[in-house]
């Protein structure tokens, strides 16, 4: 599966953490979550000149996948499970019961992730007038 588009960076609202940055920089925030869905938890070599045979190649292309072998990453990628829960919620709209099953979580633990995170900031009501 190849990501040839790059998605369009988060809004603040659903910037990711420092620890994964760099992997939404580089990947967008869909190639991120896919990448991090794919190897999260385990420890990854990334190769300057990826092969055929690279499974990260596979799944990202092999361009993207040597912009993110000249990047300073750690060998063992984060999970972010947080993060990508958040996304699903306030982005995709996915009731917490769906994001559980797709991250393999309870929905408690989900809740918790989201609680956490605090609520989204409100949209802007067109008929206010601004403040300042």
């Amino acid at each position: 599966m190849n990501l040839a588009r790059r998605a369009a960076p988060p809004t603040d609202a659903l910037a990711p953490p420092a620890h994964l940055a760099a992997y939404v920089d580089a990947l967008g925030v869909d190639g991120a979550i896919r990448f991090l869905l794919e190897f999260g938890g385990a420890e990854v070599w990334l190769g300057v000149a990826p092969g055929a045979r690279s499974r990260v190649a596979r799944l990202l292309g092999a361009e993207r996948a040597a912009a993110l072998a000249a990047l300073p990453l750690p060998r063992r990628v984060p999970l972010g499970k947080p993060w990508i829960a958040r996304v699903w919620r306030e982005r995709d709209g996915l009731p917490v019961a769906e994001i559980a099953r797709r991250l393999h979580a309870s929905d408690v633990t989900v809740r918790g992730w989201l609680k956490a995170a605090g609520p989204a900031a409100p949209a802007a009501d067109p008929r206010q007038p601004r403040l300042l």
